[in-house]
């Protein structure tokens, strides 16, 4: 998986030899040496070595990190089967400088959006040390979950697992909460939800006294007018949880979700659930319903 990758803010780039002076020092940060382990790279000579092994490896592949402003290298994100896993799995590294800025979120949901979309990879795994909080975090961020505790050369690692059809839903869900968002003079994407929805959706709002259904038509033109005429501003909308049920070709996801803005020039904040139905068609997952209620402040 020789490829290249460009994002916002990155471009992901195949490890080469011209890397040796970028990882000597990673490999050498007190991050990877405490949560990745001592590589015994002390010099260029070794770094040229420790890349040299790494691209005659069949099983492993690198990519390193750049900024796109500057293509200075910040990090790796890694996709290696191993011996001792049954699925192949995904790692990063970053220079401690830019840990916190969500470069690492940035780059590693670009690898899995082209293992999701173009490969036949039907698993991706993860793992890390229990300690290792930070890393966790992403890796639930990006979709996966814990799965079960192993141990390897007498050091216990903590597997974490998604099946590519949870990670396709899932991004399917971060595209629609983020369909609405009109904050920081972003532009709602009413186009998205025609992409990522049969025709034949039904969107149903349930109150305490009353619910409403809608089409995908009736739907989005309330949205859209408020969203765009001032009546309601700043407005962002996300999952807090999620949790996937996937038999065969029909799924069903519960949600709950968080929401701020302005309306009317007032500001509120808001959560609630959401019921989210899905079927697959031709290799393609898409929404046929939601059902939501926003709890009661």
């Amino acid at each position: 998986m020789e490829t290249s990758f460009i994002t916002d803010r990155l471009t992901l780039v195949p490890l080469t030899a011209d890397d040796n002076v970028f990882i000597e020092e990673l490999v050498n940060t007190k991050g990877w040496l405490a949560f990745i382990g001592d590589r015994n790279v002390h010099s260029e000579e070794d770094a040229l070595l420790y890349i040299e092994k790494i691209k005659n490896n069949t099983k492993v592949t690198y990519w390193v990190v750049k900024t796109k402003d500057n293509n200075e290298s910040i990090g790796v994100i890694t996709l290696i089967k191993r011996e001792y896993l049954e699925h192949h799995d995904i790692g990063f590294a970053f220079l401690p400088a830019y840990n916190g800025k969500g470069y690492a979120y940035e780059a590693a949901k670009e690898v899995l959006n082209n293992i999701i979309n173009g490969s036949n990879h039907t698993h991706i795994l993860a793992t890390t040390i229990p300690s290792n909080i930070n890393s966790i975090k992403l890796l639930q961020r990006l979709g996966l979950q814990f799965e079960k505790e192993i141990e390897v050369e007498k050091e216990i690692l903590h597997v974490f697992a998604a099946s590519t059809d949870n990670l396709r839903i899932t991004d399917i869900i971060n595209n629609f909460f983020d369909v609405f968002t009109n904050k920081d003079k972003r532009q709602p994407n009413f186009e998205l939800l025609t992409q990522i929805c049969i025709p034949e959706v039904m969107f149903i709002h349930k109150t305490e006294t009353e619910h409403k259904v809608y089409r995908l038509e009736s739907f989005i033109e309330p949205r859209k007018k408020i969203l765009s005429d001032g009546t309601l501003t700043s407005f962002e909308e996300h999952e807090i949880f999620g949790e996937n049920k996937i038999i065969n070709n029909i799924a069903h996801r519960y949600a709950q979700y968080a929401k701020s803005g302005v309306f009317e020039g007032k500001a509120f904040s808001q959560k609630g659930n959401k019921f989210l139905q899905f079927v697959k068609t031709n290799d393609s997952w898409k929404i046929s319903s939601v059902i939501w209620e926003d709890e009661i402040n």
